[in-house]
């Protein structure tokens, strides 16, 4: 039995909302959302509130110390009368490992699923229906004291947030490989769901974007020379017609959506072959025709097509085809996660029907 309260304000901020024909990615904001805080070492209660401005120190450490981790999944509700998560333990977990890395106190599990379920259920007439389209929702975690002391936080807020989305993306992305910034180290926060992580990102990908491009790829921080992923996506290049992936090396985050190609690719007889990917290597396969397709995936972009590779010295590099093995993939996760096609490996899981009062 859930335990959170629901603001007598939800029902309004409910009946006053309506999917727009356009949803695009993140630009729709649901009307409700969830909170929970810690304090004397144990969390409180949670309460479903309508979405709105949230108070928070000047001072507060996530502002200063970027003490901020987060997560982010999807309700789908294509041709079912009520929406269902796709892994949401994994999600949970995720978060959990990501707050161990910053010393932060983890949601627990419980706690984690019922804001999961108060908002995916309080919105579940409001979960698009069409092919691809979904709610997103974003869970998170920031250290909510304010002190200038390099020391984590005694009090802490989880929140969840949610958006109805379409698809991230469509068509074959330009990709830039960067080889002067250092998203993540071993050792670091690649590993974690941090704000941290993400900022590190943003010079260089406002730097591809300037170029024409989509987004970065990053390389390791000791020597520039191996693949580690994209802005937000892993990545993955079909070669010698096996599905190849740079290895989790303790600097890159271990997606859901990855794990999920790689069960799915396994299933469906492809050879999948996890190690550290040499950057030039791979330039080389793409223009000997070794390497015939390459895509990235991530829980927005579900899997994404790469058309061209872009170097710093102007050089492209375009793989001989482009979104067959994705198209596969993408397909196949699709129907999973929209249950239109039967779930071997137990990942889809009915958001729970509201009980709080």
């Amino acid at each position: 039995m859930s335990n959170y309260t629901t603001h007598p304000g939800v029902a309004a901020a409910l009946a006053g909302f309506s999917l727009p024909e356009k949803l695009g990615f993140g630009l729709v904001v649901a009307p409700v959302m969830y909170s929970a805080e810690y304090a004397d070492g144990a969390w409180g209660p949670g309460t479903l509130l309508p979405y709105g401005p949230i108070e928070i120190a000047p001072g507060a450490r996530a502002l200063h110390y970027a003490e901020l981790v987060f997560e982010g999944m999807k309700a789908y509700r294509a041709g079912t009368p009520w929406p269902n998560l796709f892994r949401p333990l994994d999600n949970c977990r995720r978060l959990a490992r990501s707050a161990e890395r910053l010393a932060m106190p983890p949601v627990p599990e419980a706690l984690f699923l019922e804001g999961i379920d108060a908002v995916a259920g309080a919105l579940a007439d409001f979960v698009p229906t069409g092919g691809g389209k979904s709610l997103y929702l974003r869970p998170f975690l920031y250290g909510s004291e304010p002190g200038y002391l390099l020391r984590n936080s005694n009090t802490f807020r989880f929140m969840v947030i949610a958006n109805p989305v379409e698809a991230y993306a469509s068509g074959p992305m330009k990709v830039a490989i960067e080889r002067r910034d250092v998203r993540a180290a071993v050792g670091g926060v690649g590993v974690a769901k941090a704000s941290a992580n993400y900022a590190a990102s943003l010079r260089a990908s406002n730097a591809s974007i300037a170029r024409g491009y989509a987004v970065a790829l990053w390389l390791d921080a000791a020597e520039h020379r191996y693949i580690q992923e994209l802005s937000g996506m892993n990545v993955f290049a079909v070669i010698d017609g096996e599905l190849h992936t740079p290895e989790l090396d303790g600097a890159i985050l271990p997606g859901i959506t990855r794990d999920s190609l790689i069960a799915l690719a396994r299933q469906r007889g492809l050879v999948v072959v996890e190690r550290p990917m040499l950057i030039d290597e791979l330039l080389g396969q793409i223009a000997s025709g070794a390497c015939t397709e390459v895509f990235a995936c991530g829980t927005a972009a579900i899997v994404a097509p790469i058309g061209v590779l872009g170097d710093a010295d102007g050089r492209e590099h375009a793989p001989r085809q482009v979104d067959v093995v994705a198209r596969d993939l993408r397909e196949a996760l699709l129907a999973l996660q929209e249950r239109r096609a039967p779930d071997p490996f137990g990942w889809t899981r009915d958001v729970a029907r509201p009980t709080a009062g």
